[in-house]
């Protein structure tokens, strides 16, 4: 790699390349966060010896999405979540997620605990996910008062159908590995201290095989992919950004931040 990232750790071992998630113990994401992801995604593209990425995370969750705090923009939060950032900085952290999609080499994600919100939609860019049982799913976002986003509107469904999506969106519940597994979202599970093994098994499976085939074949298969996630995520956002500037969200993001259910008065 050209040079250490800020917040992933980046190695290459047997055509398989771990690239992992440094922000423990919940991995919060921003746009610098993904950039970082992209970039190492784009070295590992132009590096022959790259066969397979596993995307893993070093702490008690994948991704808890992004640290809303109070969502009043002070230290406790995200100023990227903030009304203006959805008007300003949002935009910008999501062209860094269509770049992730816009990778050629197979992605396998290793699940460890929560991936919530955003960070759902960071282990959906994946073209597979290995799970532990303890690990947990949730499109939470209505329980803060916004859109989904990252994509989710087009992955989300692509996996586990358009019914079992609209339950996950329109609910915001949880849902575990074992449930994951069932509905397809999860391709396999594997114990806790199994994972990161079971994961990198699976990815060099993959990258056993011949490497110009895998990168044709996966192309072809995720064909229009990243342009449809463009398309999504310009309709996400600006439905993000007039959710944003209501009180419900005020209320949505503080109540989740407090974990009580939400006083919502619909303005």
């Amino acid at each position: 790699m050209s040079g250490a990232f800020a917040d992933i750790n980046v190695s290459l071992e047997d055509h398989v390349a771990t690239v992992e998630i440094d922000r423990p113990p919940h991995n919060f994401f921003d746009r610098d966060l993904i950039a970082q992801i992209a970039d190492a995604y784009g070295e590992l593209d132009d590096d022959p010896t790259c066969r397979a990425i596993l995307l893993k995370s070093n702490g008690k969750s994948f991704c808890a999405g992004a640290n809303f705090g109070t969502g009043r923009g002070d230290q406790s939060g995200n100023r990227e979540f903030t009304e203006e950032g959805f008007k300003n900085t949002t935009g910008l952290l999501y062209r860094e997620g269509v770049r992730l999609f816009s990778a050629k080499k197979p992605v396998i994600a290793a699940v460890q605990g929560a991936a919530i919100g955003g960070g759902l939609g960071l282990a959906l860019t994946a073209d597979f996910r290995v799970a532990a049982p303890e690990a947990r799913f949730a499109a939470n976002f209505v329980k803060l008062g916004i859109h989904p986003g990252f994509g989710l509107t087009v992955t989300l469904p692509n996996l586990i159908g358009q019914q079992a999506a609209n339950l996950m969106f329109l609910t915001g519940r949880r849902i575990k590995g074992e449930e994951a597994l069932q509905l397809g979202m999860v391709d396999q599970l594997a114990a806790l201290d199994a994972l990161p093994n079971a994961a990198l098994a699976l990815a060099a499976e993959i990258a056993e095989n011949a490497p110009l085939a895998t990168v044709s074949v996966r192309a072809t298969m995720r064909q229009g992919l990243a342009e449809r996630i463009a398309a999504a995520t310009d309709h996400e956002l600006a439905e993000q950004q007039w959710l944003r500037g209501t009180q419900d969200a005020e209320e949505g993001i503080r109540a989740v931040a407090e974990r009580r259910p939400g006083n919502f008065k619909a303005r």
